[in-house]
């Protein structure tokens, strides 16, 4: 079987949902990538993602030789959401393709990031559109708050190689998630003029900045860690071709959101420090923000966190 299968095949008659477990169909094909008598050994579901299903797998080939993988399913949340495998994703935006895309180009970037094993792009022989992944070692970061300068220097850290790659052209453009036309504050704001203001600032003249190859949804979940070392940057599915300001942006929201303002802005001082000079521009955290709302069912902003982004707006404006 070709690693990278594009060609449609006939689909299930109704494509799982977030949290459903790997088909025997989807089974099968990662059995077949690791050739004849191929077995897996293990799964387990991973936590997180709002948008993909991942699975941690052991599989065992033929041979004996042992693979740690990660299987990444891109699912709609609502089972009934989709007429076939990737329907839910069809503007190619939120796709595979650009993951793939993505991961070639990090092949060459220092920090670690996921290998690229299989790819059914098309969920020809999945029950979805699928990649299958090498698995980095680590676990999403549990700092301390003793621990935490060295963390924020390491996040700072790990954007630089990744900011400073080749072929960011190749990327879709950065776009932001918030609409115009969409004005509601989300359902647990105290403070609906603190939004308004906000978007009336990112309705305003874009800065000038260079478009630079971005993650695009940079946040400590999306790292990995281990005896407090960063091992791995994952989840590249949004990455772009935009400024740098989008990425700091990004940390600094869900540091906020976990820990404060003053943790975002030292997230701002350490990639300030160890890029040698970057002057922020609050623009970019503002665009941050309001890519919070629109809300939508299970993807409702908590009272708490809808009242640390209206603190962390109100330091913005």
């Amino acid at each position: 079987m070709d690693l990278v299968t594009r060609s449609p095949a006939l689909a299930p008659a109704l494509t799982p949902y977030v949290g459903a477990p790997p088909s025997p169909a989807t089974a099968r094909w990662v059995r077949e990538c690791f050739g004849r008598d191929a077995e897996i050994r293990a799964i387990r579901p991973l936590p997180g993602g709002i948008a993909h299903a991942n699975h941690a797998l052991v599989v065992e080939s033929g041979s004996g030789s042992e693979h740690r993988l990660v299987l990444r399913r891109w699912l709609p949340r609502d089972p009934l959401a989709s007429d076939g495998p990737g329907a839910a994703f069809a503007d190619g935006e939120f796709s595979p393709e650009r993951e793939i895309a993505a991961l070639t180009l990090l092949a060459a970037c220092e920090i670690p990031t996921p290998t690229l094993v299989a790819a059914d792009p098309a969920g020809a022989y999945c029950d979805a559109p699928a990649l299958l992944l090498a698995r980095l070692p680590g676990h999403p970061p549990r700092p301390v708050p003793d621990d935490l300068p060295e963390v924020l220097i390491q996040l700072a850290a790990a954007l630089l190689p990744v900011h400073a790659l080749r072929g960011a052209a190749s990327m879709p453009p950065y776009v932001p998630r918030h609409r115009a036309d969409l004005r509601r504050p989300p359902k647990h704001a105290t403070r609906p003029e603190l939004w308004e203001r906000a978007r009336e600032v990112a309705s305003g003249p874009v800065p000038d900045a260079p478009s630079r190859f971005v993650h695009r949804d940079y946040h400590p979940d999306n790292t990995l860690w281990s005896r407090g070392r960063l091992t791995g940057v994952v989840d590249w599915s949004d990455a772009s071709s935009g400024p740098v300001g989008v990425d700091v942006g990004q940390m600094r929201l869900r540091l906020a959101l976990r820990y404060g303002v003053a943790v975002a802005d030292r997230f701002r001082d350490c990639f300030d420090q160890v890029a040698g000079g970057h002057d922020q521009d609050p623009y970019w955290d503002l665009a941050c923000v309001l890519d919070l709302p629109p809300e939508e069912p299970g993807r409702v902003l908590s009272e708490r966190d809808a009242i640390r982004a209206e603190t962390y707006l109100e330091t913005l404006l």
